[in-house]
């Protein structure tokens, strides 16, 4: 069974149809690059996938639960990390963690903390207010927030977007280790991401899909994958 499901999502603002029948399947063990330039529908199509946003058509699938009709079903198999890492910035990394684990009601959120520190390396910086970290720590807590119930999918929305090579592997790192496990949508405008992480590429431009195949094929494609990208966008 896949354990997220798109299927003839379509989303509009006003006269500008932000994404258009959109549907794919993804299952366990892959890691999806979700790949479009600004504006292509890429943000809005996981807001659908997460229930942020209701969809005009279609429906949204995760671990067999519709997002708008089953809500809390779905979002408890669900970690979702938005594009910028929102947090409340005058907590502590320990405290927000503790906060999230405390939202979904979690059985040991002590433990549960304790291990997400380790698991995404955040324990040098638990005592330290999030405003005054890095971005890159910034950017690794909110993804801690999306992991910390160890979910069986998880949607990420530009994770690594402004992180120094050191930062984007060690977020490259903690996706690779826990992947098999799980399904994963990585939003993402640095291609090399797909060679480095992704199982699988999905290209969206102007609200549709205009690719959905292997990573292997798609960087078969060409050596230039920026050149790729343009035609498969224009």
């Amino acid at each position: 069974m896949a354990l997220i499901e798109a299927k003839n999502l379509s989303k509009s603002y006003g006269a500008i149809r932000a994404v258009n029948n959109v549907s794919f399947s993804v299952n366990r063990g892959e890691v999806i690059g979700f790949l479009g330039p600004n504006g292509a529908g890429k943000s809005t199509t996981m807001k659908l996938l997460t229930g942020h946003l209701r969809a005009e058509s279609g429906c949204a699938i995760v671990a067999g639960f519709d997002v708008s009709d089953q809500p809390v079903e779905a979002k408890r198999h669900l970690g979702y990390s938005p594009e910028g890492a929102p947090a409340y910035g005058e907590m502590t990394v320990r405290e927000f963690l503790r906060f999230a684990a405390d939202l979904r009601g979690l059985a040991d959120p002590a433990e549960r903390v304790r291990a997400t520190l380790e698991l995404c390396r955040l324990n040098e910086v638990a005592a330290q207010t999030i405003e005054t970290l890095s971005k890159g720590y910034r950017m690794r807590v909110g993804f801690a927030q999306a992991v910390i119930h160890d979910p069986a999918v998880l949607i990420l929305d530009e994770p690594t977007d402004g992180l120094d090579p050191n930062q984007k592997f060690e977020v490259r790192r903690i996706l690779k280790d826990m992947a098999a496990r799980k399904a994963v949508i990585v939003s993402t405008h640095i291609l090399e991401e797909v060679g480095e992480l992704c199982t699988r590429v999905i290209v969206i431009a102007q609200g549709e899909i205009r690719c959905d195949e292997s990573r292997e094929r798609f960087l078969q494609r060409g050596e230039d994958l920026n050149q790729v990208f343009r035609k498969l966008t224009a």
